[in-house]
């Protein structure tokens, strides 16, 4: 018999209801109603709608279509009414004599005025096309933030889905290594095996249960940073769909050519890198534009009224004094910078600058989006490839541990040997769950430069 002192029992037994709420809540989690379960096309859904970062960007999108409408009005023309009233006392000029009195009057004018551009070298059209271009910017940045987020709760899913799988593979292990303890500490009451043998059953199993341990923090802190990056509130239950694990993965025959073909024209960070380009070109022409002439026309109609108080003269009446005193006017203008400590030339200057560095990371993105495309197809295809090997290795080694099992019970096999081979089998099924989700992780992401988007179904 082996003697258990009671500090030994105490963590023996706070590690065994440790592991028994984990295998409750385990199996709450995996026969829990299926109307808390959630596909990960329904996170990113989620997670796309209720994101803060995505809202903003709307926020954005709409504040460029006012800034296109106000860049819009600048082609007409502009129109102010003006008003005034005053009185006036001591030395004064008289109006009708145009002489200098000493008296109190009050004067009343109106005015309308009207001016438009007609010629600015072009840069009011351009300021409307940069907002136009901005709009559509604004709008794919949209887009492009809602793809990261949906990229991010898709990783933060896969996380979740293998971390769950590992506590499930690491209690099956525990419950192998118990059951070869007990047995073993049968067979060393009964003489067959030692003490030794009883010490190296114990460390397996203690292992085992580290390993356990280990894999459920992990799970739970996977789940809560999917529950995080999906901004789901802290009391709304969260449990993963393990089911689409079991996709059978295939080698593609696609081509990175034809693939960034399309995604050159069709992928948000491409699409934002050119409009990039465009709105650096439009802020090139205008400050070209700041070195042409400026052509306006401008026109108005004003009136007056004149009273001088307490005069024995009698003013005219209101209706006819605006009436008599009304006068028009239209005239053209002409500016032609000449000097403007340079201002203009600096201007012009940065803006070529700017653009020439905007083409410089249009191609740097575009570069980038290639190698993430070849990147993409070739670890899908070999991750499919090693699936399969993954796969009849991990049957091979089930083969081994079952054959050494009954070696070991028939005394043939000694326990550190039946140990590697379940450890050997243990990381055998880990490294295939693990490729398994990087494939459905790059299977998505082929797919979505292929123009497939990531999310095929809502919440």
């Amino acid at each position: 018999m082996v003697v258990v002192s009671k500090d030994g029992m105490k963590a023996k037994l706070l590690i065994s209801f440790f592991l028994a709420v984990t295998a409750l809540k385990s199996m709450g989690q995996t026969s829990g109603d299926n109307s808390d379960v959630w596909t990960m096309d329904q996170c990113m859904a989620y997670a796309v709608a209720h994101s803060t970062s995505v809202q903003s960007k709307r926020i954005a999108a709409k504040t460029a279509k006012m800034e296109q409408a106000s860049a819009m009005a600048d082609f007409f023309p502009s129109v102010v009414a003006t008003t005034g009233g005053q009185y006036a006392w001591g030395r004064n000029i008289d109006p009708e004599t145009n002489t200098y009195n000493n008296v109190t009057t009050f004067y009343n004018s109106y005015g309308l005025y009207a001016s438009v551009t007609l010629f600015d070298g072009g840069r009011t059209i351009n300021r409307w096309k940069q907002a136009k271009v901005s709009r559509q910017s604004a709008l794919n940045t949209v887009q492009k933030q809602s793809d990261d987020k949906a990229i991010e709760v898709m990783m933060a899913f896969v996380d979740v889905v293998y971390y769950n799988g590992a506590v499930k593979i690491a209690q099956e292990k525990l419950a192998t290594s118990r059951a070869t303890q007990h047995k073993t500490e049968l067979q060393e009451e009964l003489g067959i095996k030692g003490l030794p043998d009883v010490a190296t059953a114990k460390s397996q199993t203690a292992a085992d249960e580290y390993r356990l341990i280990h894999n459920q923090n992990l799970y739970n802190q996977a789940l809560l940073n999917l529950a995080t990056a999906m901004n789901l509130p802290a009391e709304q239950s969260l449990q993963a769909d393990t089911t689409f694990q079991t996709i059978l993965p295939e080698i593609g025959n696609d081509n990175v050519d034809e693939i960034y073909a399309f995604a050159a024209y069709n992928d948000p960070s491409a699409i934002d890198a050119k409009y990039t380009v465009e709105k650096q070109k439009l802020a090139y022409r205008i400050s070209q534009g700041s070195l042409w002439p400026t052509i306006s026309l401008e026109g108005g109609v004003s009136t007056s009224y004149y009273k001088t108080l307490h005069s024995e003269y009698e003013a005219a009446s209101f209706a006819s004094q605006f009436k008599n005193n009304r006068g028009e006017y239209i005239y053209a203008s002409l500016r032609i910078p000449i000097f403007s400590n340079l201002s203009n030339l600096t201007s012009v200057k940065r803006s070529r600058n700017e653009l020439e560095t905007a083409k410089l990371e249009q191609e740097e993105t575009l570069r980038k989006l290639y190698n993430d495309i070849a990147q993409a197809v070739m670890d899908r295809d070999g991750y499919a490839m090693e699936i399969a090997s993954l796969a009849n290795k991990a049957d091979a080694d089930a083969l081994a541990y079952d054959l050494n099992r009954r070696k070991y019970d028939e005394g043939l096999l000694s326990l550190i040997d039946l140990q590697l081979s379940a450890n050997t089998l243990f990381q055998s099924r880990l490294d295939l769950l693990q490729r398994r989700m990087l494939y459905i992780l790059k299977d998505r992401l082929v797919n979505y430069y292929k123009g497939i988007p990531l999310i095929l179904h809502g919440f």
